[in-house]
């Protein structure tokens, strides 16, 4: 019983860190969607959640060397939108551009990449919820 209670512990316990993070994440991402400028693409934050996806030109985002400069390229963010009525279905839209990767300021290069990433963990929980959703009509089955 004990055991049962401990793991019963240990997962509401990730569960609340999980939300926790996910919740400062959000206040995060928001402040980094204005001081990067992508405010001046998109105009409502929540809006930046209806893209497919969101990438990064000119940095790498892999783990194992994350935020390093690809010489020559230009760092740019690009969101991909797509619409299934389209002739084209998606489309690469530029949130902002900053010129070549050598020449940008460090920090900024940094918090261009931190607001992928963070983008990238919100939508991931998103996506997580979908699913849980989608879930819900196969109950009816059991």
């Amino acid at each position: 019983m004990s055991s049962a209670l401990d793991r019963l512990k240990n997962l509401t316990n990730k569960i609340s860190s999980y939300e926790m993070a996910r919740k400062e994440n959000l206040k995060v991402l928001r402040n980094l969607f204005s001081e990067i400028g992508i405010d001046k693409k998109v105009e409502v934050f929540e809006d930046i959640f209806s893209f497919k996806a969101i990438n990064l030109s000119g940095a790498s985002l892999l783990a194992e060397n994350l935020g390093e400069i690809k010489e020559g390229k230009y760092l740019q963010i690009l969101a991909i939108s797509y619409d299934k009525d389209a002739a084209v279905k998606s489309k690469n839209i530029s949130l902002a551009y900053f010129g070549r990767v050598e020449n940008v300021d460090t920090l900024l290069k940094d918090k261009v990449v931190e607001f992928i990433i963070r983008y990238r963990f919100e939508k991931s929980f998103m996506t997580l919820e979908h699913y849980y959703g989608m879930l819900e009509d196969f109950k009816t089955y059991e």
